[in-house]
């Protein structure tokens, strides 16, 4: 096996697979349980956690990991991930080499591989375009809790001051690890990583990598290499559980008295019985029939069916059953199987004999209700039959599935799905919901109403529902593929959990609180300015000052214009803008207004040459507008002034090709009539020049 950074992977039947707690690798006593080879089924390592200090692991990630990261900014995390992310990418090929000892293929490796490196890459990208340069977050706009406006509230996020536990699958070693851990660290909390007994090695392989990188602080991250770890008695109100697993064991652990007793939030992603609908409307030789046999086929086989995400209930018109079945039988009869190192191989081995056999005996189950209508032969390109966990894609057929249980509540997890007709698309929406919750279903049509039948029918019981044609097939990233941005989780049976979702699942590792007090106070706690705080003034222009020198809160106020008939004429003349309310006297005095206005956007023209200064100076470029409204109309005759006002300070990091560092100053800009009315409220972005760290 691959030699990698920090402690070696002994590839010997004597070996142990150590754990990295408190700051330490560390073995566990006795030779615990054996870990053997998913192709040959030769032995691996041992794993043990006898003698091990779990609470005292949990204890260090408190007391040493929280402080050290609640010190770094959402920035600061992100820019570490995302070196992480480019160091891991570096050591690719050594996870790899041990990732066919799982049983993957170099293409389903890629998936765990660089998929999981991606989502860092992903998660580091997110936070520093949408996460403030802080250590804390808010979340939405102050709220006026009293008519005059001196008492608001203002929802903040906070880390909380725990440790997050991470007990994972054994299909996505490297992907559940670092997909998890993504949203974990950029909230500011520590993590302690349990890895799934059969491909442990793997997750360890790329931890050690993690540890080489030398870009988390201390106590960041811990992993426990062990087969069972009791966890659970030692955890705190201040901690985190996320699963991912089998629903009966994820249901077991959150069942347990400390975590009830303590309130842990539990995160469970259990596996779930997925659907692929076939649209009515698609006859044999559609382009959308080929995309549906291509993504049921490449569901059963990717990762020898185990995934999370995979396809379990194939559902197509009663009429189309016959073709479905001889289009699929054909293509999975193509399938070669054996060593996922040789070329031509393109499944492997579940991932041991024993997940072999828990296969074959849900087949078994799934027999009450169903018959075989293919099953490939196990005619190997290497490996071995009897020891490693090799499996033929196998597909069943159910001819009353409305009427069935076993094909809506047996999961072979497994290269193993079920094909099912229905009548109409009623019939379909009710076989989808049969599984009682799914992580994601797919819908294959290029009719639109039966894509929006199917979708509004059957989304109360997915997380994700894919709609797949012709014209997004190429772009497509496919039934299986959670992404970082969108939600990967599902009611129900699958366990109703969110492990990603973007901004959302970095906030479930954080505290939301309501904070109440007065307009000024406000400010000072959030750093960003509220409606009615106390505001200072400075002689000095605010676009004269560099990013550090400018306070929130700090107020500029304009000189007044007054708009003429002269200024509507020429704006409309300039920007092509003739609508009736602002050139035509007589349509106007019938309109809402009754009389002619001036432009919306020349108010927010005219107010930026009220407030610029023009010369070169600190302020490099508008960066944008957000939250623009027009509050009331102006006329002809109206005097206009604006006040600017500090909202929010954005440190931006320096890139190697940037000539300046900056930062982004958000302004909020509030526009008045003569009788002090608003007239137009926004905000402003500037890109300002800041002093060089």
């Amino acid at each position: 096996m691959a030699q990698l950074s920090g402690h070696p992977l002994d590839s010997t039947l004597a070996g142990k697979l150590p754990s990295f707690i408190s700051g330490e690798w560390q073995e566990g006593a006795g030779d615990g349980v054996e870990v053997v080879d998913a192709v040959y089924g030769e032995p691996i390592t041992h794993l043990t956690t006898d003698g091990l200090d779990i609470a005292g692991a949990l204890d260090y990630a408190r007391e040493v990991g929280g402080p050290n990261l609640r010190k770094q900014t959402f920035h600061e995390r992100a820019l570490a991930l995302k070196e992480l992310a480019k160091h891991l990418m570096s050591a690719k090929e050594c996870f790899y080499e041990v990732s066919f000892k799982t049983g993957t293929t170099r293409r389903d490796g890629w998936i765990d591989i660089e998929g999981g490196i991606g989502t860092l890459f992903a998660y580091s990208s997110l936070v520093r375009r949408e996460f403030p340069n802080e250590t804390f977050l808010t979340e939405g706009p102050a709220l006026p809790l009293s008519k005059d406006g001196t008492f608001m509230a203002r929802h903040l996020l906070t880390p909380k001051e725990g440790v997050a536990v991470h007990i994972n699958a054994f299909n996505f070693p490297c992907w559940g690890m670092l997909e998890k851990l993504a949203p974990t660290l950029l909230a500011g909390v520590p993590a302690v990583i349990k890895p799934a007994p059969q491909t442990s090695y793997l997750a360890v392989a790329m931890f050690q990598e993690m540890l080489a990188a030398d870009l988390l602080p201390e106590g960041a991250v811990q992993l426990i290499a062990g087969d069972v770890v009791d966890f659970l008695p030692h955890l705190s109100e201040q901690d985190a559980v996320t699963f991912t697993g089998s629903s009966e064991t994820g249901k077991k652990l959150k069942a347990h008295p400390n975590v009830i007793d303590k309130a842990v939030p539990f995160t469970l992603e259990a596996d779930s019985l997925n659907a692929c609908i076939l649209g009515e409307s698609v006859e044999p030789g559609d382009e959308e029939f080929g995309l549906f046999i291509k993504e049921v086929s490449r569901e059963i086989t990717v990762k020898a069916g185990q995934k999370c995400t995979a396809i379990r209930r194939v559902i197509v018109p009663r009429d189309k059953v016959e073709a479905v079945a001889e289009a699929l039988s054909q293509r999975l009869g193509s399938m070669t199987l054996g060593d996922p190192t040789r070329d031509e191989v393109r499944m492997g081995p579940l991932v041991s004999a024993e997940q072999r056999e828990e296969v074959g005996r849900s087949v078994e189950r799934l027999r009450g209700s169903c018959e075989v209508v293919f099953e490939g032969r196990l005619e190997l390109s290497g490996g071995d039959a009897e020891k490693g966990g090799f499996y033929p894609p196998t597909l069943l057929y159910c001819d009353n599935p409305l009427n069935a249980d076993e094909p809506h509540e047996v999961e072979a997890f497994g290269p193993v799905a079920t094909l099912m007709p229905y009548k109409n698309l009623e019939e379909a929406v009710a076989l989808a919901k049969r599984g009682r919750g799914s992580l994601v279903a797919s819908v294959i049509t290029y009719d639109r109403n039966e894509a929006r039948q199917l979708v509004l029918g059957a989304a109360s019981h997915h997380g994700r529902i894919l709609v797949l044609n012709r014209e997004n097939a190429q772009t497509s990233t496919g039934h299986g593929s959670p992404l970082p941005y969108l939600v990967h989780g599902g009611p129900g049976r699958a366990g109703g959990g969110e492990e990603l979702g973007g901004a959302r699942s970095i906030k479930h590792f954080m505290q939301r609180t309501a904070v109440q007090a007065d307009p000024t106070t406000l400010m000072a706690i959030s750093k960003e300015y509220v409606a009615g705080a106390k505001t200072t003034q400075d002689e000095v222009h605010p676009f004269r000052k560099r990013f550090e020198d400018l306070l929130v809160g700090e107020t500029y106020l304009t000189h007044r214009r007054t708009v003429t008939e002269a200024d509507i004429v020429n704006f409309a003349n300039v920007s092509g803008d003739y609508f009736y309310a602002h050139v035509d006297e007589v349509a106007a005095k019938d309109s809402l207004f009754e009389k002619r206005v001036a432009h919306g956007y020349f108010l927010v023209s005219m107010a930026a040459g009220l407030f610029v200064d023009p010369r070169p100076g600190p302020v490099l470029a508008n960066y944008g507008l957000d939250n623009l409204r027009f509050v009331e109309p102006v006329g002809i005759g109206d005097t206009i002034q604006a006040q600017l006002t500090v909202k929010q300070k954005i440190k931006k990091d320096k890139r190697e090709d940037d000539k300046y560092a900056t930062g982004v100053v958000a302004w909020d800009v509030r526009l008045t009539n003569q009788h002090e009315e608003a007239v137009a409220l926004y905000t402003i972005l500037t890109l300002v020049e800041r002093e060089d760290d």
